[in-house]
């Protein structure tokens, strides 16, 4: 009997509500509304079968149709990305076998490669039921920032807990060696099944605390691996940053010439 393998489909979560940034997947960057970035990179990998935005509001859902992109409805009261994401795998009718990955809307930048990189470990191990990256943290300011989520992992690449605090503490900060911390990046692979299975658990006390999703899985026992990927992120959060992400892009296309 011929063993179908799964195929890997993206799902964007995009909200128009932010307290920072309201109607952020739709602020133009370079001409282009930033979804639109994030949906054309995501094209841009052989791997993904399927690429679809998973909105509650019309306007974003139209902005994609424009471009040429499919959009999905989703209610409006979900609390979580992952809520919406996991609507939004049903909807599109996603088999529970397949392989979803969460690309976040306000990373416009984001290289192909870390899809790939974060799906494979999901595509080579069937009982897998989750993956997300990490990148190893080079300016030091990013150790004490909350808004950088530090993880430690075993020597097998599996997440041990993810923490808004620096994590390894260090004791005695006169020795000479000092820790290697990791920064988590937002973006993740689910087994669907499993996808749907996460979002029917109940908070944890660890995911109350953090105000981290993915300790909902390390506290009810599920394995999530960690993949260290070379490829830093760039997240938009406030109008600040889409000067920075404009100026990146401006180097980027005077590289090219």
């Amino acid at each position: 009997m011929n063993i179908i393998p799964p195929s890997v489909a993206a799902i964007i979560p995009a909200r128009w509500q932010s307290n920072r940034f309201p109607g952020k997947p739709l602020t133009l960057i370079a001409g282009k509304p930033m979804i639109q970035h994030v949906v054309e990179r995501a094209w841009q990998v052989p791997l993904l079968s399927r690429v679809a935005v998973a909105t509650d509001d019309q306007r974003i859902a139209d902005a994609v149709a424009a471009f040429g992109g499919e959009a999905v409805l989703t209610r409006s009261n979900h609390v979580s990305g992952t809520d919406r994401l996991a609507e939004a795998a049903e909807l599109l009718g996603i088999a529970e076998q397949d392989v979803v990955v969460n690309i976040q809307g306000d990373q416009p930048l984001f290289p192909a490669e870390v899809i790939e990189q974060v799906a494979r470990p999901l595509l080579e191990d069937p009982a897998l039921p989750m993956s997300t990256l990490i990148y190893k943290i080079i300016r030091s300011e990013e150790i004490t920032d909350p808004n950088h989520v530090k993880t430690v992992f075993d020597r097998n690449g599996n997440a041990l807990y993810f923490s808004r605090s620096p994590i390894p503490f260090q004791r005695s900060p006169e020795e000479a060696i000092k820790p290697t911390y990791y920064k988590h990046l937002g973006f993740y692979a689910y087994r669907k099944g499993f996808l749907l299975t996460f979002v029917a658990l109940p908070e944890g006390e660890w995911e109350l605390f953090e105000k981290l999703e993915q300790l909902r899985a390390l506290e009810y026992g599920y394995q999530i691996k960690v993949v260290l990927t070379e490829h830093d992120s760039i997240e938009v959060d406030t109008p600040q940053d889409v000067l920075r992400v404009e100026a990146m892009l401006h180097s980027s296309k005077e590289l090219d010439k």
